[in-house]
């Protein structure tokens, strides 16, 4: 089995999984899977039951969804997996100024600097200039991941994260970011991850999974 065909597999997979933790929305939800070595993916909504093979070329402007996963893509050379969609605290951010300030140790090691929502797709790449793992657009999360399972990791992640942070600001709390030196080393060690993500895929081969923080 190659490497085209096993992402395929594993797209269900991943589906399964973000759905049975409601991490895929309610409507607009999307997932997709960068194929290395070619400007192509494997796509498919949340109610897909398999994905379809998408080269970036074949796309027309009015294919909205579509449109935002290759802007990621080609914008990103580090990101291997997208999915659009979200939770429900996550989705609720957008009414408590679209952006997560980093508040815990893990969130800044592994989903960074959140850049300000967008509501076009050509602004995704601005957004996430600065080697962040999630923006919303058209209010929906958009987690990004080096690999498949990191994506899943960080959805999970951004959903708890944004918990906590929305429960706590709709109840009027105080909430601090983390001093500066935290997530100074935190992005410090996500940027060298993007950095060996990036030399993998331009070599045609699937990242690395990240190891310990």
């Amino acid at each position: 089995m190659n490497t085209e065909e096993y992402l395929c597999e594993q797209w269900p997979l991943l589906r399964e999984r973000l759905q049975g933790k409601r991490l895929l929305g309610e409507d607009g939800g999307s997932l997709s899977l960068r194929i290395p070595g070619a400007q192509a993916m494997w796509f498919g909504t949340a109610i897909d039951e398999a994905p379809r093979r998408i080269s970036w070329q074949d796309l027309k402007p009015s294919n909205g969804a579509l449109l935002s996963h290759v802007e990621i893509y080609v914008a990103r050379r580090d990101v291997s997996a997208i999915t659009i969609g979200g939770g429900v605290y996550g989705r609720s951010l957008a009414d408590f100024g679209g952006v997560l300030p980093q508040v815990f140790d893990e969130q800044a090691r592994h989903l960074g600097r959140m850049g300000p929502a967008v509501n076009v797709a050509r602004d995704i790449s601005r957004s996430l200039s600065e080697g962040g793992n999630v923006v919303l657009v058209h209010g929906l999360p958009v987690c990004l991941g080096m690999t498949a399972t990191r994506m899943a990791l960080n959805a999970e992640l951004f959903e708890k994260c944004a918990k906590a942070y929305v429960l706590a600001v709709a109840s009027g709390a105080t909430v601090k970011s983390l001093p500066w030196i935290v997530p100074y080393v935190a992005n410090g060690r996500l940027r060298k991850d993007t950095q060996r993500a990036t030399q993998r895929l331009q070599q045609g081969l699937l990242p690395e999974e990240t190891k310990g923080y």
